[in-house]
């Protein structure tokens, strides 16, 4: 009996200091997010300055396409992996337009020695943007050192991923990068991951979200939206008969066809055929227009990177926990858009008003 009273505190007190120690917590959190886009904008400028209770460990040089990120490590011990966005420079922005899609495990090869296996979903139907590939391709295995050393280093097992636009959507896909290396065990297991994909365009087909929105389960990963923003739309997006699983009806519609009167059949057999060749049309267009006559412009950039597979669909769907920034009056009279100035509600700023009036109890004037 003496040994139980002993017992109960000390394991009352084990278990305190193993919640205690746990600071990466699930859910979304305003003021870590508007952390984010703090050090967002402190890796625009290339300063070098902190935030309160933020500190760089590393900046890594400009890679791939005109790809960077950093590591900063937070008072509690948990590390930021922030990845920048888009730049102004033409490299930066073809990594975007180069929207066909490649399979979600797979490899390329970004150079005459290198080539890099990734896998970012289970399922063999699952696609990705090929622009943002060649992304991770760069920045990837940078990450993955920089983590195993820190953790080696400083025992630090907490990460964040962020990223705003085009960042973002590298943040997504970096998400699924480090989860299936650490399923294969070339990362700790004992690391844990939270995901803050900002502004981010839609980064890869159906299937990729389900894989993604399953791994990440446990609100561990959002995708913050301004309901004015217009890149979370992009890119072009259509879905043919060969999106759909195999069972799906449509898949097999003569047979629904056939049980019809002759004039009904025809007339529906007709118009199904019409609906099909033309979003089939569409797909091939897209592929042909934003893949294989961009290559020659990204190989211009990377002259040894090889044409990568296409995975012969343009089904973009958005993957992540929904945080929706509903805009309103206000946000309108303070933020303005028009056809000559149509970035104003993807920067950083308009995140930030909104998030700050949405979530926290003194709203920004």
């Amino acid at each position: 009996m003496k040994n139980t009273l002993v017992l109960v505190p000390l394991l009352l007190l084990l278990c305190s200091f193993e919640s205690s120690a746990q600071s990466l917590k699930p859910g979304f959190d305003p003021n870590e997010y508007t952390d984010l886009l703090k050090l967002a904008e402190l890796q625009y400028f290339n300063r070098d300055s902190s935030i309160p209770s933020y500190n760089i460990q590393y900046r890594s040089p400009e890679m791939g396409l005109k790809n960077k990120w950093d590591l900063w490590l937070r008072d509690d011990s948990v590390a930021v992996i922030s990845i920048r966005g888009t730049v102004q420079d033409a490299a930066s922005w073809l990594e975007n337009f180069y929207s066909v899609m490649v399979a979600a495990k797979g490899s390329i090869q970004v150079s005459d020695s290198t080539i890099f296996n990734y896998q970012l979903a289970e399922n063999t139907k699952a696609t990705v943007h090929a622009g943002w590939t060649i992304g991770l391709a760069f920045l990837g295995p940078d990450i993955v050192e920089k983590i195993k050393q820190i953790n080696a280093e400083k025992q630090i097992t907490e990460f964040i991923i962020f990223g705003h636009s085009q960042g973002g959507a590298l943040a997504t896909l970096t998400t699924s990068y480090l989860y299936y290396l650490q399923k294969k065990g070339e990362l700790p297991a004992g690391l844990s991951f939270k995901s803050y994909c900002s502004a981010s365009p839609k980064t890869g087909n159906l299937y990729f979200a389900y894989d993604f929105d399953y791994i990440t389960r446990g609100m561990k990963a959002f995708t913050i939206v301004n309901t004015d923003d217009w890149v979370p739309e992009t890119p072009f997006s259509v879905q043919t008969l060969q999106d759909l699983n195999s069972i799906n009806p449509f898949n097999n519609i003569t047979t629904i066809f056939a049980k019809q009167k002759m004039l009904i059949r025809w007339y529906l057999k007709g118009a199904y055929n019409k609906m099909d060749k033309g979003s089939r049309k569409a797909r091939d267009r897209y592929e042909k227009y934003l893949g294989k006559k961009l290559y020659p412009l990204i190989k211009k950039s990377l002259p040894q990177l090889k044409e990568p597979v296409y995975a012969g669909t343009m089904n973009y769907a958005r993957a992540g926990v929904p945080i929706v920034l509903q805009t309103d009056s206000a946000y309108h009279e303070r933020f303005v858009g028009t056809k000559e100035n149509i970035w104003i509600n993807h920067g950083l700023t308009p995140y930030s008003w909104l998030v700050k009036n949405i979530y926290q109890t003194n709203p920004v004037k």
